[in-house]
């Protein structure tokens, strides 16, 4: 957010927050790429009580660099609760702004210098797979085609001109998480990042989408099931009819002012 004279607060602590189920492969070299890349930011492993000691790795990481932090959750409750409770733990610590990044791989750490510089005049950063530039490698014709084609549906039906809704690469700047109300979010999956990307264009935030070349994990299985893109489909659906109701609603009631000019 900016102040009144528009400009915007520097951002100088980074929490970098990496939510894990059974990725004890995969999490030691994400880290070790974040902190190649981002050597000033801190990490935060978000651990759902992982059956193969994801969570007791993650304290070996930690216990050897003061940058990597852990929190260790009960259970597996979805991305969408643990973001939220990586968020709440940030705020709570004063950071400046506060990252997503999945711990698959997926989000290759060279993009981080990029798109902790553009938040410097963002409210929000989207590593993008949909803007020019952006690509997504070894996935199958069927996963592409999904993924592109839904966040066609989410631009159409919502009226937003964010290319990659579905994004799960982010930066948010502590001020705009404050800003779209966080205590009312209950999405999870891919739906968790449409619904803090609309609530983000609502607020007016701003919004800059960084092109990043996503690639399909090499380590360990997919948790993209049926019931994440359901859910996603669903409330998406329900959000758009209520967008355009409201702006039917909104027509309708300057037309009747117009009448009684």
């Amino acid at each position: 957010m900016s102040d009144a004279t528009g400009t915007r607060e520097p951002v100088r602590r980074v929490l970098i927050c990496i939510p894990t189920y059974n990725e004890r492969e995969n999490l030691p070299l994400v880290v070790a790429g974040v902190r190649e890349h981002a050597p000033e930011a801190d990490i935060l492993v978000l651990d759902d009580n992982s059956p193969d000691g994801t969570g007791a790795l993650a304290d070996e990481l930690a216990a050897a660099d003061e940058h990597v932090h852990v929190l260790h959750r009960a259970g597996k409750e979805g991305l969408g609760m643990a973001y939220l409770a990586g968020f709440d733990w940030g705020l709570e610590r004063g950071y400046d702004a506060i990252m997503e990044m999945d711990a698959d791989g997926s989000h290759q750490p060279k993009y981080l210098p990029a798109m902790i510089a553009a938040i410097a005049d963002a409210d929000v950063v989207i590593g993008s797979r949909y803007v020019r530039g952006g690509s997504v490698v070894n996935w199958p014709a069927s996963r592409k085609a999904l993924s592109m084609g839904g966040n066609l549906y989410i631009r159409m039906i919502l009226g937003m001109g964010v290319r990659d809704a579905t994004a799960g690469f982010r930066v948010y700047r502590a001020s705009a998480l404050r800003t779209i109300g966080l205590e009312q979010v209950a999405s999870q999956g891919y739906c968790f990042q449409t619904d803090l990307t609309v609530r983000a264009v609502r607020a007016g935030l701003k919004i800059v989408e960084v092109p990043i070349e996503f690639v399909e994990r090499e380590i360990g299985a997919s948790k993209m099931n049926n019931d994440i893109v359901k859910e996603s489909m669903a409330r998406v659906t329900r959000w758009g009819i209520e967008h355009r109701t409201g702006q039917v609603k909104k027509l309708v009631k300057r037309e009747a002012q117009w009448e009684k000019l």
